[in-house]
């Protein structure tokens, strides 16, 4: 996922089904990138991009997506927006100005609005960004404006109305903290979780009712659920393993993440009720898969994947698989 926090190299057993992806644009040297031998029945999506794809983001419509592409590897700055439109994989650039422009998975693509939102490192820190999804390089419009506090990871309400996101003190990666802000500019920024507390990557549900998110606690990440006021915070998925890059279903039923519980060597894909319970296993390799969105339509789970890990790599690359049945 992000930068410049991540700990998400966190996946599995191989076998069966080998699938090449044809990324395009620029060789890499590491050719585990782009081939792996899969055990599920994941496709890989080409892309004609070169670079690291990643933290892919359905359309409202399910037709397209939305990435951020690292130029240099993976989670390595620059970066940039595109949207690429399915099933041929045609790219449009929406955000290159040679900063950190990242969005989210999840719920970055707004339908009632028809706009995306990201966070920029362009100066003079992180903060949150608008771009109308037919707008291209120049279009974005500035959100959050604080002089003490960084912002990124955001994900929108379902109205539009609210953005949520990781709120950092200037210069300090560590206790995230949950905040929300009418994107009109009529509230203050509201905090959701503690201040002493290091908590990442909120996705709001498709009602508007809750935010997940994932808090640091006892030497490992778990998913978290709130209510969109900030009352009755509660933990989701339990365990050993870390369990990172959260989104919903589209019926808010249940969760997505990556994780790499169940002693895997690089994190796999899992869903759990939204409620608490058992987590299902989405998908099946040795290598690692990450940063899920569930299609609007419910049918199918977008991701980005490597056949080993990824820190320190050339970079991922997108992946889909049909969303399991519930």
């Amino acid at each position: 996922m992000q930068f410049p926090v991540r700990t998400k190299s966190i996946a599995l057993f191989g076998a069966c089904l080998l699938l090449t992806v044809g990324c395009g644009g620029d060789d890499d040297e590491d050719e585990p990138a782009n081939v792996g031998e899969r055990a599920d029945a994941a496709e890989a999506i080409a892309v004609d991009l070169g670079g690291s794809l990643q933290n892919p983001s359905w359309s409202p419509d399910s037709d397209a997506l939305l990435l951020t592409r690292f130029r240099e590897g993976y989670n390595a700055e620059p970066a940039d927006l595109f949207v690429v439109e399915l099933p041929d994989g045609e790219p449009r650039a929406l955000a290159r100005d040679g900063s950190a422009n990242v969005n989210l998975p999840g719920s970055s693509w707004n339908a009632p609005t028809e706009r995306i939102v990201f966070s920029s490192s362009r100066d003079p820190h992180d903060e949150i960004y608008f771009i109308d999804d037919g707008g291209g390089p120049g279009d974005e419009e500035l959100i959050t404006q604080r002089d003490g506090f960084m912002a990124y990871e955001p994900t929108l309400s379902p109205d539009g109305a609210w953005v949520v996101f990781e709120s950092h003190v200037v210069d300090q990666e560590d206790n995230g903290v949950v905040t929300k802000y009418a994107v009109d500019g009529s509230s203050d920024y509201v905090p959701l979780t503690a201040a002493d507390d290091d908590c990442r990557q909120p996705n709001w549900s498709p009602t508007g009712e809750v935010i997940l998110y994932q808090r640091f606690d006892g030497d490992q990440w778990n998913i978290w659920v709130v209510n969109a006021d900030g009352t009755d915070a509660r933990q989701v998925t339990t365990g050993p393993g870390d369990k990172t890059d959260a989104a919903f279903s589209p019926d808010g039923r249940w969760i997505v993440y990556s994780s790499d519980e169940g002693e895997l060597d690089l994190a796999n894909l899992f869903v759990v009720p939204t409620a608490g319970g058992d987590s299902i296993r989405v998908t099946a390799w040795g290598g690692y898969d990450g940063a899920p969105s569930w299609s609007p339509d419910g049918a199918r789970i977008v991701f980005e994947s490597r056949a080993d890990d990824p820190d320190d790599s050339s970079g991922t690359s997108l992946w889909v698989i049909d969303a399991p049945s519930l």
